[in-house]
């Protein structure tokens, strides 16, 4: 029986790599979670950079107009700035000479009720052709 016994060779180690294989998809997993993450950010940050006719057009909405006559300058400025297309630069024109009371005067009136309304008219329309 030991005649038998002399021909079954030891058992052989096979080397198992599924640990190793493992190891190595959940880094390269890890490493492109990563990067997507990064590019994810990256997109997000790109799209709230604001362009200068959104900080124009920000400036706008945001007058105050408790000092009439700055706000007068400030809605010439940037209006010129924003009118790009003829409705909103026909509303531009008619607001202009409903501004002129408020400039160029040391002492000026309060802001009128229609020059107010034509002021969010031509914000409304500036808003719409952003």
């Amino acid at each position: 029986m030991e005649d038998q016994l002399r021909d079954i060779k030891p058992l052989l180690e096979i080397p198992d790599t599924s640990y190793m294989l493992f190891l190595g998809g959940a880094v390269l997993l890890l490493i492109a979670a990563l990067v997507a993450l990064i590019l994810l950010v990256r997109k997000i940050l790109n799209e709230r950079k604001m362009t200068p006719q959104q900080r124009y057009f920000y400036a706008l909405k945001n007058i105050n107009w408790e000092d009439p006559k700055k706000a007068a300058y400030a809605v010439t400025f940037l209006g010129r700035r924003l009118c790009e297309d003829d409705r909103s630069r026909e509303i531009f024109s008619q607001l202009l000479p409903m501004l002129e009371p408020y400039k160029y005067k040391k002492e000026v009136p309060d802001v009128t009720l229609e020059t107010l309304r034509q002021y969010n008219l031509l914000v409304h329309v500036i808003d719409e052709s952003l």
